[in-house]
């Protein structure tokens, strides 16, 4: 595996953990900017927004970029949202904080895995993509607890100038250990990247991964209090809990990055049915520690781990652009949307335990998107990736190839 790839993943890192950190800061920050509970899970909704309806405008704007500049001066952007995160004096310069990271976050998961798709052979093309979201796995293993504990003990701000260090050395190791790579000759700027969204198979693919991680995001916005309000666990205990969520997400992403190439749909139809299992046991048995915890626990398993053979499926139903992964990663984004802005709401209506009826809700919907590929493979026709691509030529042959 190329050595840049790892250092995609590190640019991730940074950029998820900024997403997370919010979750496991939720009573600190609340505090601190003078909000509610629900208001600061909007924060998480606002960096979504931002990601899903900004990120594909920047991504236009730096097409034309070779992709390792692009990275920096996404890197750039990045930093300034974060810096002025870190000295929000109040709830509003946050919430435009949040927007600004949100923008820059989004373009960089598309540039990054479309370099990613640039560096690697097309064979192994699903496991490369799988190391460098390992970043956005590691985020939730290490960086959540990492930045939940430097906010307990130093303060919610301290965690976002930790987050802005990390920033600045993934960016100096992407200067100097990503290769410059020249644009591709059949790049063929903004019109070429449109033309791939003119297949329904591909908004299809597109929006399952809305329903997969809103479905997962629907839980994990709100651990923090589930586990502490209805669960019973104390403050000190969350970060550990988190650190056993996120070292499921790193072992289903490597699992899931092995299978996407060879079995792309039946990874996706088995992970989105244990999530709902998952999903609808946790909000049965949230009130009861063990239970809770395994639940949880088998939610990062299947949840977010999906990313690859989402990416995968999506790839070869469009192309491995920056654009397409871009817009592929506001779908997915807005599932975070969906789930945080029902989410708070369920919460002030409902209870904490709304939000996992409502991920539950959301993976059934995910299912619901992935019956047409399933019809054509019970069926014995071609695979999708195969059936999509042939049914539109042989440029969508040589884009699926990218």
């Amino acid at each position: 595996m190329p050595r840049a790839v790892y250092l995609l993943a590190l640019g991730i890192f940074a950029m998820v953990t900024s997403e997370f950190v919010v979750a496991g800061l939720m009573p600190q920050m609340a505090e601190g900017l003078d909000a509610t509970i629900p208001e600061i899970g909007y924060l998480i909704t606002a960096f979504a927004a931002a990601m899903a309806f900004g990120g594909p405008f920047l991504t236009v704007a730096l097409l034309r970029m070779r992709q390792k500049a692009a990275l920096l001066v996404l890197f750039g952007v990045f930093l300034v949202g974060n810096v002025l995160a870190a000295l929000a004096p109040d709830y509003r310069t946050m919430l435009v904080a949040r927007v600004i990271t949100g923008v820059a976050s989004q373009a960089f998961f598309g540039v990054s895995i479309s370099l990613c798709a640039r560096l690697t052979r097309p064979e192994v093309r699903g496991r490369a993509i799988a190391v460098a979201l390992n970043g956005l796995m590691l985020g939730t293993l290490l960086g959540l607890p990492l930045s939940t504990v430097i906010g307990e003990h130093l303060g919610w701000r301290a965690a976002f100038w930790a987050i802005t260090g990390l920033t600045v050395v993934a960016a100096l190791a992407t200067l100097i250990g990503v290769p410059r790579i020249e644009r591709a000759d059949d790049d063929g700027g903004l019109r070429r990247e449109l033309g791939a969204f003119r297949s329904p198979r591909l908004w299809l693919s597109l929006t399952t991964g809305t329903f997969v991680i809103g479905a997962t995001f629907s839980a994990f916005s709100y651990l923090n209090p589930i586990l502490t309000e209805v669960t019973g666990f104390s403050a000190g205990t969350v970060p550990l809990l988190l650190i056993a969520y996120g070292a499921a997400t790193v072992i289903g992403n490597t699992v899931v990055g092995r299978l996407a190439d060879k079995h792309t749909l039946p990874v996706l139809l088995i992970g989105l049915l244990l999530n709902l299992a998952f999903l609808a046991g946790f909000a049965l048995f949230a009130g009861l520690r063990f239970p809770a915890v395994a639940l949880m626990t088998g939610i990062g398993l299947v949840g977010v781990t999906m990313n690859p053979a989402l990416v995968t499926r999506v790839q070869r139903t469009g192309n491995a652009r920056p654009l397409v992964n871009t817009v592929h990663s506001s779908f997915i984004t807005l599932g975070i949307i969906v789930a945080t802005s029902v989410g708070g709401p369920a919460i002030d209506a409902f209870g904490l335990r709304a939000p996992l009826w409502i991920g539950a809700v959301l993976a059934g919907l995910g299912l619901v998107t992935l019956l047409p590929d399933l019809r054509r493979a019970r069926a014995g026709r071609t695979s999708p990736a195969t059936d999509a691509v042939e049914a539109r030529g042989p440029a969508a042959k040589e884009n699926a190839r990218l």
